[in-house]
């Protein structure tokens, strides 16, 4: 195994211990706090004494180390606030900084983590929520917005975002064959390794010429707050979670939130058409996004699945959490897998056509 085995890079802070770190840092005194999921860092939800509620966010100890990114990632948080989009924002501490190196012990060797306490946001994950096509066509077009927004981003380390090398990153696919032993027995191994394949001969070639910016990276279903207005309809009250925020091709932004989206819905065959036409009411994708879309879509589940199981071995402890894809992934790789291209671009491009019609 990595070396990342050997020292846990998963903040695990007893309440105890958050409770102390947010009086002592931003001067709160907490009276209510909860730990909050979360895929490799530590998150609690805490409430003053005036019942005003906040997120302290307690980054793993690998992604602490690259402070110039988290002040990025903190700048845009605000920068998109400011142009309207609901997301959190830092909270300055008692000496006036927005994030804060700390050394803590969790039981495992004294590590320095990265922490910030966030603008607590209202709603629920979308996940939980029961959605209409209504508002899935308005997350494409607010994902869309988000991403001409931070076309005006300024900052001297914006360069930071290139060093897109994540194993996330839908540019990445054939690092996934490195993890694809923890499907041994699986049936679904067969399916992944396919697609990567798919993925080296018919979307590796276009990379080139997709379009280019900076993504939020990670518009998934746990990562989207929604609160419900008129007529069963939602409206998204909070953008969670810039941890992957890169610059990257926009076609990316869409296939992941149309993978996730789909997870949770009773009809996932809809969610494609609602999201693209959303999205392409604000910036049209180009005929090589178009024609990668379903496999990036297939790509994002992919990844979602294997990370997740090879995730599991590390940290046991938080199994549940990131195992969500696993429950309703597996079942949907292999419908859109055995529907095939052809037919589900199909409904996706009809389905978006009666958007711009209507």
């Amino acid at each position: 195994m990595d070396n990342a085995t050997a020292v846990n890079p998963r903040p695990t802070l007893t309440l105890q211990q958050a409770t102390e770190l947010t009086q002592q840092l931003y001067g709160v005194t907490v009276t209510e706090i909860t730990t909050l999921p979360s895929y490799s860092d530590q998150n609690f939800l805490v409430a003053d004494k005036e019942g005003t509620k906040y997120v302290l966010k307690i980054l793993n100890s690998v992604e602490s180390k690259n402070t110039t990114l988290m002040e990025v990632q903190t700048l845009t948080m605000s920068f998109l606030r400011q142009h309207g989009v609901p997301a959190q924002t830092a909270v300055y501490t008692t000496t006036g900084q927005l994030m804060s190196m700390e050394e803590i012990d969790c039981g495992h060797g004294a590590q320095t983590y990265c922490v910030r306490l966030l603008s607590y946001l209202p709603g629920k994950t979308i996940a939980e929520s029961p959605v209409t096509t209504w508002d899935l066509h308005n997350l494409g077009k607010l994902a869309a917005s988000m991403d001409k927004t931070l076309q005006q981003l300024v900052s001297p380390n914006l360069d930071v975002l290139q060093k897109d090398s994540s194993l996330w990153s839908l540019s990445y696919i054939p690092l996934m064959e490195g993890y694809l032993s923890v499907m041994d027995g699986d049936p679904l191994q067969e399916v992944i390794q396919a697609v990567i394949e798919q993925f080296k001969s018919h979307v590796q070639p276009k990379i080139s010429s997709f379009q280019k910016g900076i993504i939020h990276g990670d518009l998934n279903d746990q990562n989207i707050i929604v609160t419900p207005v008129a007529n069963g309809h939602h409206e998204v009250s909070g953008i969670l979670d810039f941890s992957l925020l890169t610059n990257g091709c926009y076609v990316f932004e869409v296939a992941i939130l149309i993978a996730y989206l789909m997870l949770e819905n009773p009809s996932p065959l809809d969610v494609g058409g609602a999201v693209l036409a959303g999205w392409e009411s604000v910036m049209m994708l180009n005929d090589d996004e178009r024609d990668s879309l379903f496999l990036l879509v297939l790509c994002r589940l992919c990844q979602s699945l294997v990370y997740g199981r090879y995730n599991v071995k590390k940290y046991p402890d938080n199994k549940k959490y990131l195992l969500t894809t696993a429950r309703n992934g597996t079942r949907l790789l292999t419908k859109l897998w055995e529907l095939g291209k052809k037919e589900v671009e199909r409904k996706w491009f009809i389905d978006s056509r009666t958007y711009s019609d209507s």
